[in-house]
């Protein structure tokens, strides 16, 4: 089978504005950058403010391995079976993080014969929205050292500075710098550090606003710091919120691209599960509903983290409720759940699918409790064997629930003829949505609910920092917002090493902090980072570029 740039570049791409006038996507609302991608309008939302939406679609998956679950291959694969079945249907991504990009994971833009393209720009600067972010963010923290600097009017606390500049790269000699070292004139020293551009809490504004007057509304409430009587300072008083603004102005638009057989997809925004809320724009899942008759988002890592904060965070804000939920998984992966190491996952060995299909199974009834229908697509790897997957069928079928073998990556939209199919079906089935806490909860009793509920933990341990910090943001008010748990997305567990569906264990929270212009709080547990680190062997060591400008090694 070719490799994904070689199928890249063999795809026969639509000029955008073809794609866009598909959608009924008027010339006025749209901006080409190049040939193949464009900015949307905000205008666009307001002509269709009176149009119905259409059906919504969730995909989320089993916990990420090594070996791979393939949710945006799935995501994508699934947008075109619709297409290809007789529906009209868009599929809407997070962009990649170049972080991961050249540590980890490579690209970031599907695989095979289900991808979104370009997938080299995608993957890399695309339309420019991650260094808009970071720009904002930075100008934010440099407006506060600065204040500082100038005899501090503000009275900001230096040892309550809780802004770290952010990178979009993964780079572990950040996490902890001390800056304004030098001459008095080169700053005030302090201790401070980085953390990656999709931990900020600018990316999680961009994807939870509704506009650019709800933008600047929420940049604002943004607290960087607190005073010496441990009172807030925003980026209102600091007077940023216009400067921020500008600088976001354009990465406000969602983007429009295609897939591989040319289904319309809108990638925005691009925060990590791990992290914070990891999904996709609001403003690009709304337009989504409202061009189209379903709309495919995605939730970042595992159901336990993506899904849970679409439904706990994202749905309740935005109001969105999901008609269906796809669930991914791979024999691969639910063998490497219990304890398979890599090199022996391409044999059958029933006994450990038996166990690893444990992890699939609670994050099935996990996510039927938030009154949600849920279809599981099985991802279906060349050396799976008929015992395996039939092993699978029989176990969900046992919980009464449906199971389909995708083999988009493969196949293309074709591959994804029978899930598309039974996704229609679900989706005209009735469901009860309801998130797993009410905003009247505290925020002790929101985490220990997801700690409880979402990973079966035993009960939840808070620091002493985490106590003082959960009191002093419900003195200020923030009680009352959704919460959003920082850890590894490997576990169901704060320790990546407990895989499958560990019992017996609590959770640790460390620390906590209110992100007021995103709307959530967060919550750190485990040895959870905010500024990852290189592997021994990057992904960029093997990327290159030829004398065309063809890229390899980014897939």
């Amino acid at each position: 089978m070719k490799s994904d740039a070689e199928i890249a570049r063999d795809a026969s791409l639509l000029p955008i504005s073809r794609i866009a006038s598909d959608l009924g996507i008027d010339e006025d609302e749209y901006e080409p950058y190049g040939r193949d991608k464009a900015k949307l309008s905000l205008r666009l939302l307001d002509r269709l403010a009176g149009r119905p939406d259409g059906k919504l679609i969730l995909v989320t998956a089993i916990n990420p391995t090594p070996a791979g679950e393939g949710k945006t291959t799935t995501n994508v694969g699934l947008s075109m079976a619709l297409n290809r079945i007789g529906h009209k249907a868009v599929c809407t991504l997070r962009e990649p993080s170049l972080g991961p990009c050249f540590g980890m994971k490579g690209g970031a833009a599907g695989g095979g014969y289900s991808q979104v393209l370009p997938m080299d720009d995608i993957n890399l600067h695309f339309t420019g929205d991650f260094h808009a972010i970071g720009a904002a963010h930075n100008l934010l923290a440099a407006m506060l050292d600065n204040s500082m600097f100038r005899d501090n009017p503000l009275g900001i606390d230096s040892h309550r500075i809780v802004l770290r500049r952010v990178l979009d790269m993964n780079d572990r000699e950040l996490r902890s710098v001390v800056i304004g070292l030098g001459r008095r004139s080169d700053g005030v020293p302090r201790q401070g550090g980085f953390e990656i551009t999709v931990a900020s809490e600018v990316m999680a504004i961009l994807c939870m606003t509704s506009g650019m007057d709800d933008l600047k509304a929420r940049l604002g409430r943004m607290i960087p710091a607190y005073t010496f009587d441990r009172e807030p300072v925003t980026a209102a008083d600091l007077e940023a919120t216009g400067a921020m603004a500008m600088l976001l102005k354009d990465a406000i638009k969602p983007n429009l691209v295609q897939t591989t057989e040319n289904t319309p997809a809108i990638i925005h925004g691009g925060p990590f599960a791990n992290i914070a809320h990891g999904c996709n724009s609001v403003l690009a899942t709304r337009m989504g509903l409202k061009l189209a008759d379903y709309t495919v988002t995605e939730a970042g890592f595992g159901a336990d983290l993506g899904a849970e904060k679409f439904l706990d965070i994202v749905c309740p804000t935005a109001g969105f409720a999901p008609d269906a939920v796809v669930l991914v998984a791979t024999v691969r992966a639910l063998k490497y759940n219990a304890g398979v190491s890599r090199n022996e996952l391409g044999e059958e060995n029933l006994a450990a699918l038996g166990k690893g299909i444990a992890n699939l199974e609670q994050h099935l009834g996990n996510l039927r409790g938030f009154g949600v229908n849920v279809v599981v697509a099985l991802n279906r790897f060349p050396e799976d064997t008929a015992a395996e997957l039939a092993l699978v069928a029989e176990r969900c079928a046992a919980l009464g629930a449906q199971v389909c073998t995708s083999e988009a990556f493969v196949r293309g939209s074709e591959g994804a003829v029978e899930l598309a199919g039974a996704v229609v079906e679900t989706c005209n089935q009735p469901n009860s949505f309801h998130p797993r806490y009410t905003p009247d909860q505290g925020l002790r009793e929101k985490i220990e609910t997801v700690a409880r509920e979402i990973y079966h933990a035993d009960g939840v341990k808070f620091s002493a920092r985490a106590e003082r910090q959960l009191a002093n943001l419900t003195r200020l008010g923030f009680g009352e917002l959704p919460v959003c748990l920082a850890k590894t997305q490997y576990s169901f567990s704060d320790d990546p090493h407990k895989l499958g569906a560990p019992r017996g264990f609590t959770i640790t929270v460390r620390q906590v902090a209110v992100r007021a212009g995103a709307g959530f709080v967060v919550a750190l547990t485990g040895d959870i980072l905010t500024m990852p680190g290189l592997p021994k062997v990057p992904a960029a060591a093997g990327m290159d570029v030829d004398a065309q400008g063809r890229v390899s090694g980014l897939s």
